[in-house]
């Protein structure tokens, strides 16, 4: 079952059928080249994270920059970035480490995250995301992954975060 049959509801009812590319598990950007290469669309990296005032955000970037969360926290408006727990992004986005996708603010029902893109992104082909788990990737439209993200959570910020991009 490569797209959660909650995620495939969702995504025909909104009249979206993204290719589904099965794989290994791919907890890291690292271990994902080797599959994603092979993919038209945009690398990305999901960084679940809280703040001071243990406000939980959903930040996607481009996959291969490292980035500076003192520098990211500023840019959306945030102080003291720090990830979230294991334990938290179960409980609130239903997903498990090395599976964290902007797909999983389906399962953000307490809208409890503020989700974030890079808007660099809104230039690519495609944006290439996990369906929920990471043994799959689909590729999105830009434009279609907002339309996701606003129809079952709110529409996400798009900002331009590449200040928080730092040399590795």
């Amino acid at each position: 079952m490569p797209i959660p049959a909650p995620l495939a509801a969702a995504f025909a009812a909104l009249a979206l059928a993204p290719d589904c590319h099965e794989h290994p598990p791919l907890r890291t950007v690292e271990d994902a080249h080797a599959h994603w290469d092979a993919l038209e669309g945009a690398q990305v990296k999901n960084l679940f994270l809280k703040d001071a005032g243990k406000q939980l955000w959903l930040v996607v970037v481009p996959g291969d920059p490292m980035m500076d969360t003192k520098a990211l926290a500023g840019l959306i408006g945030s102080k003291r970035l720090s990830f979230a727990s294991a334990e938290t992004l179960a409980e609130v986005l239903g997903v498990q480490p090395g599976s964290v996708t902007p797909l999983a603010v389906l399962n953000d029902t307490g809208r409890q995250v503020r989700a974030v893109l890079h808007a660099g992104l809104m230039d690519a082909g495609a944006v290439l995301v996990h369906p929920l788990v990471n043994t799959a990737t689909v590729p999105l439209a830009p434009a279609d992954l907002l339309r996701f993200m606003t129809a079952v959570h709110g529409a996400p910020a798009v900002v331009d975060l590449s200040g928080a991009f730092r040399a590795e």
